[in-house]
């Protein structure tokens, strides 16, 4: 009898557990008939930041890519706002089927978790970064016609003159290296804040601010047009694009700032999508025009990654930030 029960038990486990099984098949033969034809209609990729900087412009660059590629509007929607987070809760709130995407950057995606107690997501559990641009450091820059000629020129001001020098910021690649090198150098200066690059660069211009950290993308152009002089790179090394310029690891041994950029979706989005997504990024960045323009013109070191690999890339970025926010000494908002 108790044999009997026992069989008659498992049977009916099985039984109540077999519609969920089966429910399995359809859901990922959907998934991968919406791969096979993906993208059927437009895509958006929301920009945390406002027009101008690195990620919007490499944004639009792959994006056009993709929009010849398969024939689909690509549209880019910048949501600037409070480094970054405004837009990433956008994007995780959106629906997950691959039409909605996020430019993930340093800030949104490494950064904000240790400079925020409560952003409001979770860049590990709420986002899947589906393909990097590419990673890259920052111009520490000043005017033209500002009489600091050389970093020393600025720090030697800088301690003649205590907190009386402001420096702009605008996401936390611009932030935190200004605070290290105070940190660093011994020196105080202030920091201001600003929504959107643009606005920083006015009021640069204008000398409301002495200087500011500006990634290699979005600096160039001002610094091409000589209406900004760089004064020293946060790069590990000198880059070829500029071997005058010198790094500020001369100057403080060990002292580097690298970021990324990305392009993520919600994490619930599915796997089949995922990588018709990586595929089409990957594409993007080596095909030779993109690739030229991103090594030439940005300085971006750019290579195809799997999806396991940007994932563990994404966590390593969390990580080198954290020590970078700890040796800036910056208090969680």
């Amino acid at each position: 009898m108790t044999d009997f029960r026992m069989s008659l038990s498992r049977r009916s486990l099985f039984a109540l557990s077999l519609p969920s099984s089966v429910a399995i098949v359809p859901t990922l033969r959907t998934a991968l008939a919406q791969a096979e034809t993906f993208p059927t209609k437009t895509i958006r990729i929301v920009v945390p930041f406002a027009p101008g900087g690195s990620g919007d412009i490499t944004a639009r660059l792959v994006g056009k890519y993709i929009e010849d590629k398969t024939g689909q509007p690509f549209v880019v929607e910048n949501k600037p706002g409070a480094n970054g987070i405004v837009g990433a809760l956008s994007v995780k709130t959106a629906p997950p089927d691959g039409y909605t995407l996020m430019l993930a950057t340093t800030s949104t995606n490494a950064a904000n978790i240790h400079m925020y107690k409560n952003p409001g997501y979770d860049p590990e559990k709420d986002f899947q970064v589906v393909g990097i641009i590419g990673s890259s450091g920052a111009f520490l820059v000043v005017p033209a016609d500002n009489p600091y000629k050389t970093l020393a020129d600025l720090l030697a001001d800088a301690k003649a003159r205590p907190g009386k020098l402001n420096f702009g910021y605008f996401n936390a690649s611009s932030q935190v290296p200004a605070e290290v090198l105070g940190k660093r150098a011994g020196v105080e200066w202030q920091g201001v804040a600003y929504k959107a690059i643009g606005n920083a660069w006015t009021d640069l211009y204008a000398g409301a601010i002495q200087f500011m950290f500006v990634d290699l993308t979005a600096g160039r152009g001002q610094v091409v047009a000589d209406k900004a002089r760089p004064l020293a790179l946060t790069l590990p090394q000198r880059s070829p694009l500029y071997p005058n310029l010198p790094t500020l690891a001369e100057s403080f041994p060990g002292f580097t700032s690298t970021g990324f950029l990305a392009i993520a979706v919600p994490k619930a989005t599915p796997k089949p999508v995922q990588e018709r997504l990586n595929t089409l990024i990957n594409e993007a960045i080596t095909s030779p025009e993109i690739a030229k323009r991103l090594a030439e013109e940005f300085a971006l070191t750019s290579r195809a990654l799997t999806l396991e690999q940007c994932a563990q890339q994404d966590r390593d970025e969390r990580a080198k930030w954290a020590e970078y926010v700890k040796i800036a000494k910056i208090e969680p908002q």
